[in-house]
């Protein structure tokens, strides 16, 4: 035998308003969240690696750029970059879960951009040290960036 609270309280949920999780609205959400997550654990994985490896990255650095221009700068190059991946990793992870809880993506959006500009200085040291397999690598990552600052925008 069923109880009237019962029938009562399932009545009123079945009145409430369902999102429709299949919706153009939610999508976006679920980009943004996406977005913000991958570029998070690229930009943290990476500066992480280059401050508990520090040696071994700047020493690779240091090999990678020695018959460029840019061979005396890789010690400031090297600390620009690292700064430059923890602060996109950190600004993307905090700001994914912002999204999740508050629906805001200021601080996500940060992230993607000081990330675009990572990318950039990535991108210009590898077509200056002629990597151009290293640089066509960072392609993808840029442009995922690229849409994470459109998607995370305020529109």
């Amino acid at each position: 035998m069923r109880s009237p609270e019962l029938d009562s309280f399932a009545s009123i949920v079945l009145q409430l308003p369902m999102p429709n999780l299949h919706s153009p609205e939610v999508a976006y959400y679920i980009l943004q969240i996406l977005a913000s997550a991958f570029l998070a654990i690229l930009f943290l994985q990476s500066g992480i690696d280059k401050i508990v490896d520090r040696r071994g990255n700047r020493a690779y650095l240091e090999q990678h750029f020695a018959k460029s221009p840019l061979a005396g700068t890789v010690g400031p190059m090297f600390m620009v970059i690292t700064i430059l991946e923890v602060s996109a990793g950190a600004l993307s992870g905090v700001g994914c879960a912002l999204i999740l809880f508050t629906h805001d993506t200021t601080v996500a959006y940060l992230g993607a951009v000081i990330g675009g500009m990572n990318l950039i200085a990535l991108f210009f040291g590898q077509r200056v040290a002629k990597d151009y397999v290293g640089a066509a690598v960072l392609v993808p990552y840029f442009l995922l960036a690229l849409s994470a600052i459109f998607l995370l925008a305020e529109h």
